[in-house]
């Protein structure tokens, strides 16, 4: 799927990766981009539309589902990242709260829409979706998470005509990652990158060079290998109710 004359929906839109995927999808032609973000947000392009959309908001999320008519790309970027050591129960309810129930409903309430245009879910998840960085357990175990529910959808939804992304985001020189002093991309190149694995119809897209480094490894390795084995069993079932 190319973004031109498409129209998308990009949560956390307001600063870091997600500023930069609004503006990258207005520079290859997209249609309509909703920009969702909890405060207000100015955008001088006729394009985009401002959504106030907390994604731990219930109310947030129905408005904004019932703003709209029709889309083809739901982008969910929005996410925290909190520094713990897991001897607070909160930090990690907070941190599951943004970065796996948010993007799960959101994804529910857009779903009618998504199945009606055959369009696509995209999943902004991390490296530590796949090994923990212990130094944010919380966050890599909600990563974690969000990345087991995308490959989930990908099997449910695949009869659907939806397809479901997952961005495996290596180090972004966004707030989140303020106190790493490490090598880090900026965020107009993994916008770049997740929009170009995106157009190339990558299920498991690495946008930036730290991400890249692992891309051929995972996409030959056993464990991508058993989700595809799995993903036989959504079909099975599913010819067997029929």
């Amino acid at each position: 799927m190319k973004l031109a004359n498409k129209t998308v929906l990009i949560t956390g839109a307001n600063r870091g990766i997600g500023r930069a995927l609004v503006n990258e999808a207005l520079r290859r032609g997209a249609k309509r981009v909703y920009a969702g973000t909890r405060g207000a947000l100015t955008i001088p392009d006729e394009r985009v539309t401002p959504l106030t959309l907390d994604v731990t908001n219930a109310s947030h999320i129905q408005r904004a589902a019932e703003k709209l008519d029709t889309l083809d790309v739901l982008i969910n970027n929005a996410g925290i990242a909190l520094y713990d050591d897991l001897s607070n129960p909160e930090s990690l309810e907070q941190q599951l709260a943004v970065n796996l129930f948010g993007p799960f409903n959101v994804t529910r309430a857009f779903l009618p829409l998504l199945k009606r245009s055959k369009g696509a879910i995209v999943n902004n998840v991390s490296l530590a979706a796949l090994a923990a960085l212990p130094v944010v357990p919380g966050y890599s175990i909600s990563k974690a998470a969000a990345f087991n529910m995308t490959q989930s959808l990908r099997a449910l939804l695949a009869a659907d005509g939806v397809t479901v992304h997952a961005v495996i985001i290596g180090p972004t020189d966004t707030d989140m990652t303020r106190g790493f002093e490490i090598p880090k991309s900026s965020v107009e190149t993994t916008a770049q990158g997740i929009f170009d694995g995106f157009e190339k119809g990558e299920e498991d897209i690495f946008p930036d060079p730290a991400a890249q480094s692992i891309a051929e490894g995972w996409r030959n390795g056993a464990v991508k290998a058993m989700e595809r084995q799995f993903a036989g069993f959504v079909q099975a079932s599913t010819h067997e109710t029929a």
